[in-house]
């Protein structure tokens, strides 16, 4: 360590961490990024965002050819990949992602150390390295960012080879017929969805009165549909009184009576904030019951000059909120203020299959609200570009106010929501008159494409007012 004393401590290097430490070091900080693992990332890189993703990628290749195949009377030619090999596409990526973020800390200058790191009091961090050595630091500023893990309780035996969290399903060494997915928040209806695409038998166990019911009614009661349509098994309101392993499978007995009996069974029933070990207690810093830390809208903690981003810190608890969080507390401390635009409309991105992307109002948020507002579809069945490559299932939603025309939410289910989303985005983005439904209406697209379902939309909400 060249230093011992640093402007910014970053602990963590995710999407938050990272987020904070190239933030900071840009506005001329030293800067000290502490790593508890050996490889950079965070559970972003290694353990959830990119390798799930990637698994989807596959698993959605493989169902696309098969399909095709089919299509043109070739039911022979098919690719009957198992659950492992599928997985292995996510290695290359990984290692990928891995040696770019460390560049991005060599190229910058920012300190990087592998090690565990502990606060000792306001102003001091005691960093225990792998190989036994305790180094210790002082620091103006520092931003907690070392992420969240699974939720485990304590009543279900998660060392059981047939019981799994999102963590450990990656390492699944074999293709089961049938599985239970308990929780169907985002995780678990993505793992739900992405399954059933492999042809497993699926039971998805909701312990609320809808699926992911902070989005827009229409789009969940779509993933609904599309969720029962494939053949996933829906169970609202349900809660477990036990989750017992057996040789063959795992029998889930629900507090209503029902009793499952699957393959293997994912426990995806929310995360845990990684705040233990931090040494908080010394800074009289009180993590809530799920390990997460309180902050202010400025993302400090009740220590002014410690921060905490990403998912320590729980909702959105998403890759993407938490590397903006971190740019965001970087600027924040070096001046004290920052602009609100850089966390204020984050969008929603959801893989499940079809995708859910979604920024702004829901239908719901506007009528509670009184906020006079109009609907504009598209309907991807309509769209040539759908048809083409046979992807017809979902849907592009505009909401914008009949008066003004502004845009106030965009909501879309569907193949590539994820990035349809962020060409209305840009549009409801800008200041004042610039954000309306005409952009739309009066622009050119190209032709076939999924991004004219913007067009059609503003037409036909435009079409509504009188």
């Amino acid at each position: 360590m060249s230093d011992l004393h640093f402007n910014v401590a970053v602990i963590g290097t995710g999407p938050g961490g990272e987020g904070a430490a190239m933030q900071a070091i840009k506005q001329n900080k030293s800067v000290i990024a502490i790593e508890k693992f050996y490889e950079i990332g965070g559970n972003c890189t290694h353990t959830a965002t990119i390798p799930s993703k990637a698994l989807r990628y596959a698993i959605l290749r493989m169902s696309e050819v098969n399909n095709y195949m089919r299509q043109m009377s070739r039911p022979g030619m098919t690719i009957d990949l198992e659950f492992p090999e599928l997985r292995k596409s996510a290695a290359s990526v990984i290692q990928k992602q891995v040696a770019m973020r460390r560049t991005f800390y060599e190229r910058n200058g920012v300190e990087l150390v592998e090690g565990a790191a502990r606060f000792v009091d306001p102003h001091r961090i005691r960093i225990d390295t792998p190989n036994g050595l305790t180094e210790e630091i002082t620091f103006d500023y520092a931003v907690i960012a070392t992420g969240s893990r699974p939720y485990r309780p304590d009543d279900i035996d998660f060392s059981h080879p047939r019981v799994f969290c999102s963590d450990t399903i990656l390492n699944l060494d074999f293709t089961p017929r049938s599985i239970t997915v308990y929780g169907a928040g985002v995780i678990g209806c993505e793992y739900a969805s992405m399954l059933r695409t492999m042809g497993m038998k699926v039971n998805l166990v909701n312990t609320r009165d809808s699926l992911l019911d902070f989005l827009d009614d229409e789009i969940s009661d779509a993933l609904s549909y599309h969720m029962r349509e494939s053949g996933v098994l829906l169970r609202h309101r349900e809660y477990y009184e036990s989750i017992a392993g057996t040789n063959d499978g795992v029998i889930t007995a629900l507090q209503s009576g029902k009793k499952l009996k699957t393959d293997i069974l994912l426990f995806a029933a929310g995360r845990t904030g990684n705040s233990e070990d931090l040494g908080l207690d010394t800074l009289d810093i009180e993590p809530n019951s799920r390990g997460q830390i309180e902050v202010n809208d400025d993302f400090q903690t009740n220590l002014p000059h410690i921060y905490a981003v990403g998912d320590i810190i729980g909702y959105p608890s998403l890759a993407s909120a938490a590397y903006v969080q971190g740019r965001y507390a970087a600027s924040h401390l070096d001046n004290g203020e920052c602009e609100r635009a850089l966390i204020r409309d984050i969008p929603t991105g959801i893989y499940t299959s079809p995708e859910i992307s979604s920024l702004g109002k829901t239908e719901r948020e506007l009528t509670e609200s009184k906020i006079p507002y109009e609907v504009g579809h598209s309907m991807f069945k309509h769209l040539a570009r759908a048809q083409i490559v046979n992807c017809p299932t979902g849907m592009l939603k505009l909401l914008f106010h009949r008066d003004t025309l502004e845009i106030l939410g965009i909501h879309c289910f569907g193949p590539n929501a994820s990035e349809i989303i962020h060409i209305g985005q840009a549009i409801m983005s800008q200041p004042g008159e610039a954000n309306t439904l005409l952009y739309f209406i009066n622009t050119t697209f190209n032709y076939p494409t999924m991004a004219e379902a913007y067009r059609v939309a503003a037409l036909n909400g435009y079409n509504r007012l009188f």
